[in-house]
Parts: C-alpha cells; sequence; structure tokens
C-alpha cells in the first residue's frame, strides 16, 4: 500500500510540475522584451518548452503551412472581374472520387459552349483533397483551400451545404495570393515571361517588315547566240 501511495503522489508531483512550469514559461516569455516574439501557439509547440503544450483551439490556431489541402476553390481574376475557369472539364476527368461536375455555359443564339462555367459542384463529402484538380489546371483556376471548418446549423438545407456550388466555391485571386504567396509568385513569373515573349515576337515582326529582305531578281540574262 505504501508502494501504491508513493507512485501517486509521484504522478500528482509530475502534474503539478508541468502546472507551475506552464505558468512560469509564460511569465518569462512576457517579462523578456528582447528577441523574436513568438505566438503562443508556437512557442507551445517547440521542444524547448517546459510546461503543458496544448493549443486552446478555437482561441488558439497553428499557423498551417502553405501546400496544406483541403476542399478546393475556384479563382476569381479580379482585374478582368471574370472567372479564370473556362470549363474544360480537365479536373472533372482527373478526380480520383469524381466528387466534381461542371455545367457549360451556352451561347444563348447559337447554342454553342461558351468557356465559362455555368455551374461548378464539388461534392465535399468524397473529395479527398488531393489537390490533383488544381495539379492539372491549365489555367491555374482551381486551388485548395485552407478552411477546414465547415460546420453549420442543421436548419441550413444541410444536403446543399455539403455539395458546394459554384457560389460557394468562387473565391478572388487576392485570396489565393494570400494563403498560398509562393505558388502566386511563379503564377505571375510564368505570365511576365509569356507577355515577353508575345513582346518579342511582336518586335520582331514588326522590325521584319519595317526591313524586308531584298527580293531575287526575277530577270534572265539575254541567252547568247
Amino acid at each position: 500500500m505504501s508502494l501504491m501511495g508513493i507512485g501517486i503522489l509521484k504522478g500528482l508531483g509530475v502534474t503539478l510540475r508541468h502546472f507551475i512550469d506552464t505558468y512560469a514559461e509564460d511569465l518569462k516569455y512576457i517579462l523578456n522584451k528582447s528577441g523574436v516574439q513568438q505566438p503562443r501557439p508556437l512557442r507551445r509547440q517547440s521542444p524547448k518548452n517546459r510546461g503543458l503544450v496544448t493549443v486552446e483551439y478555437p482561441k488558439e490556431r497553428l499557423p498551417l503551412p502553405e501546400n496544406f489541402r483541403y476542399i478546393p476553390f475556384l479563382v476569381k481574376d479580379t482585374q478582368t472581374n471574370d472567372d479564370k475557369c473556362t470549363s474544360c472539364g480537365i479536373c472533372a476527368k482527373v478526380c480520383p472520387p469524381q466528387c466534381i461536375w461542371i455545367v457549360r455555359t451556352e451561347d444563348p443564339v447559337t447554342k454553342r459552349p461558351v468557356p465559362q462555367p455555368k455551374q461548378f459542384y464539388i461534392d465535399t463529402t468524397i473529395c479527398m483533397n488531393c489537390g490533383y484538380c488544381a495539379e492539372f489546371c491549365p489555367f491555374d483556376a482551381i486551388k485548395m483551400d485552407h478552411n477546414y471548418e465547415l460546420s453549420y446549423y442543421p436548419e441550413e438545407q444541410p444536403h446543399k451545404r455539403l455539395i458546394h456550388d459554384k457560389h460557394i466555391l468562387t473565391k478572388p485571386d487576392t485570396y489565393h495570393a494570400a494563403i498560398h504567396p509562393s505558388d502566386w509568385q511563379r503564377e505571375l513569373a510564368e505570365k511576365a515571361a509569356e507577355e515577353e515573349k508575345k513582346r518579342a515576337a511582336a518586335e520582331a515582326k514588326a522590325k521584319a517588315a519595317a526591313n524586308p529582305a531584298a527580293a531575287p531578281s526575277s530577270t534572265q540574262p539575254p541567252a547568247s547566240a
């Protein structure tokens, strides 16, 4: 019995030590004004930290890595105020669980397809967040979101909330730039390189038109008798 009592006291001592170390660490951090100030959740996850390491969610949140993947979203070009998606259907074809389906816009007069989605749906109940849709999209029109808090009230038509439509999925490219800064910079660099290539080709064409090469003479010397 005495050994069991000692074990309980040792266990309670460990708990008490962690409790004291937690607030001692916070107090030391508050009083120390020098150095880089880290958010408390990051400091709690440090291997050098003493005390409790629990992040008090939702009051505290760990920062998400840039390549974190959750439900995809559609990117809207804020300069042209238009969707980047052309409803080509590649994302739906490469999707492993087939959770994407698209209704293409149709010209009311000619009845021909217009490169713009009329409707775009993603079934979030079967989306596996693999990122294939964003990886294979040739127009950078679909990206993986960071929003994993998708709770809702039951009276808000849950069967519709679980299937995201174009209205819910569409977000501006400024949002994409905020959560994917490296990807955004890459896209800007590729766009600038493409524009520079077009500009160089146009300048070469204009230069060739301004200075045409001398055409070969079509006159033939008279034949000798």
